[in-house]
């Protein structure tokens, strides 16, 4: 339930929905089957994470050249690093291996804003077609180091965009496409991106956005920007300036079809990413290669519980973090079949996500609690007639999900079978961090409930800073240990990395969210606190 500030709290009186008995015959084994083995592999990842984390790097990655160190570094120092002297690439491992391996296996299913504008891209094809735009942005300049602005609707073009710019070790820096263009600006402004890949127009719920209109009035004041790609969505005639303006599709015709993998070290920048910051001016979150790869691809294993023919619907946004490490770097990396989904939860009506589950026969689906609640209120009838016998993993991202929410996305989507994952997490840790585990952890209506992997959590008295031990405990959120996926600093200005997440409690890592810890010990978030 909610309190009068809309926060989370633990219900009175408590109580626990069991973890899932999986039908055997129906469903695989979960990799963590049991609360004792969540247990044991998470005091191993906390007290000997060299070791863990080494071996689920070398399990779930590929390196071209072995790491030697897995971690260095501190929270005090601020340059925490993770699989030092390794050496791989993203692209490589989202594309390539697995192109190798099934190249007829489908990476992507793009769910257009039509119901009937579906379409599938298989490994084989999705290679070839990073690789030609790894050439073109080769063609234009783009260098290792270079960072290259993405404002793209939720087409594959813009996950190709992704990973040609990871093939060549390029930093992309997406924008999400419903921002403005002062903000498209401000963040082209503070990289000083030399490229921007865009589109002539976004469809969304049935409307149109000006998507290079927006591009032209932000690239106004932003004079590193050397070139426009432009790919076709709607056919619309936008202006194209010559000599700054290329379109994609000409572009790539005669792009050469193979382009080399560039070696990146473990610690190279793969993205940033622009979150808001409480002084107003936007925080560049730098991610790097190894550690962010290896973050994205163990959550998708385990906390939804990812086997080799599961379907994977993230329905979040590609400008979101959630879009970066869910639609594309987590499963990719794994080999799944990813949904991109373009349009909206309520259109053509609102039975649009149900649609979307029974035709694809998805597996996981992982949408937010606004959408959970939006579609609760419009009422079960959306719902149901929808076959949604395929689904075997429900998540809720964003914000914590208030018990009412989290009781219909149970009965009425997940038909009292599902696991349903409550999962925290921020643009800062890369990737989860407290969540449910299916088949291992009891699950609280509002409750994250546990750490994940290499997650050591402090609940802090916030005005000493002083750790409160035991349960039945309210504070902040810290961690006490690096973790692979975090954010290593804010892209030109370390110091205020330092001063947000370091400085405030010395020693730990600072999430500026409130946080409980109830009876049981299960994990309640509480909202901003900074």
């Amino acid at each position: 339930m909610a309190d009068d500030d809309g926060q989370i709290v633990p219900p009175d009186p408590v109580y626990l929905v069991p973890s899932r008995l999986l039908d055997p015959t129906q469903t695989p084994t979960p990799f963590v089957d049991s609360l004792e083995k969540y247990k044991q592999m998470h005091k191993e990842s906390i007290e000997n994470g060299d070791e863990f984390f080494g071996k689920l790097a070398n399990e779930l990655l590929t390196w071209f050249r072995p790491f030697q160190t897995v971690r260095y570094g501190s929270f005090e120092q601020g340059d925490v690093a993770w699989f030092l002297e390794g050496q791989l690439n993203a692209s490589f491992n989202c594309v390539d291996r697995h192109a190798l391996s099934t190249p007829n296996k489908v990476a992507i299913i793009h769910e257009g804003d039509e119901p009937d504008q579906v379409r599938k891209i298989t490994y084989a094809e999705l290679l070839r077609e990073v690789c030609k735009l790894a050439n073109v942005l080769k063609s234009l300049g783009i260098r290792k180091g270079d960072n290259v602005a993405i404002y793209m609707p939720m087409i594959p073009e813009a996950v190709v965009s992704f990973l040609a710019c990871a093939r060549i070790g390029a930093v992309h820096s997406v924008v999400f496409a419903g921002f403005s263009s002062d903000s498209l600006r401000d963040r082209i402004q503070d990289c000083s991106a030399k490229l921007v890949i865009t589109a002539d127009e976004g469809r969304r719920g049935g409307k149109s956005i000006g998507t290079k209109r927006i591009v032209d009035d932000a690239l106004r004041e932003c004079p590193s920007v050397q070139h426009v790609l432009v790919t076709r969505r709607t056919g619309a005639s936008v202006p194209i300036i010559p000599g700054r303006d290329l379109w994609y599709h000409e572009e790539i015709a005669n792009a050469r079809p193979w382009c080399p993998a560039e070696h990146m070290s473990s610690e190279d920048p793969l993205y940033l990413l622009y979150t808001s910051g409480s002084t107003g001016k936007p925080k560049g979150v730098v991610h790097t290669t190894g550690g962010y790869l290896l973050g994205a691809a163990a959550t998708v294993k385990y906390v939804f519980d990812y086997h080799d023919n599961d379907i994977f619907a993230c329905m979040a946004d590609i400008g979101w973090v959630t879009g970066h490490s869910y639609i594309i770097y987590g499963p990719l990396t794994l080999g799944a079949t990813s949904l991109l989904f373009e349009s909206t939860p309520t259109y053509p009506n609102p039975s649009r996500f149900w649609e979307v589950v029974a035709k694809h026969k998805i597996t996981q689906f992982y949408t937010a609690p606004t959408a959970i609640r939006a579609l609760r209120r419009l009422g079960d009838s959306w719902v149901e007639g929808h076959d949604l016998s395929s689904l075997r993993i429900i998540g809720s991202v964003g914000e914590p999900i208030n018990p009412e929410a989290w009781e219909w996305y149970n009965a009425k989507v997940g038909k009292g079978r599902c696991a349903v994952v409550d999962t925290y997490w921020q643009t800062e840790t890369g990737s989860i961090v407290i969540t449910p585990l299916p088949g291992a952890v009891a699950t609280k209506p509002g409750s994250a409930t546990f750490p994940f992997f290499g997650i050591d959590p402090a609940v802090l008295e916030a005005q000493t800073g002083k750790e409160l031990l035991g349960n039945n405990v309210t504070g902040v959120l810290a961690f006490k240990k690096p973790w692979p996926s975090m954010a290593r600093t804010v892209y030109g200005n370390h110091h205020r990395y330092l001063d947000t997440y370091m400085k405030p409690y010395p020693g730990y890592y600072f999430t500026g969210d409130g946080v409980s810890r109830d009876k049981d010990g299960y994990y309640w978030i509480r909202g901003r606190v900074d």
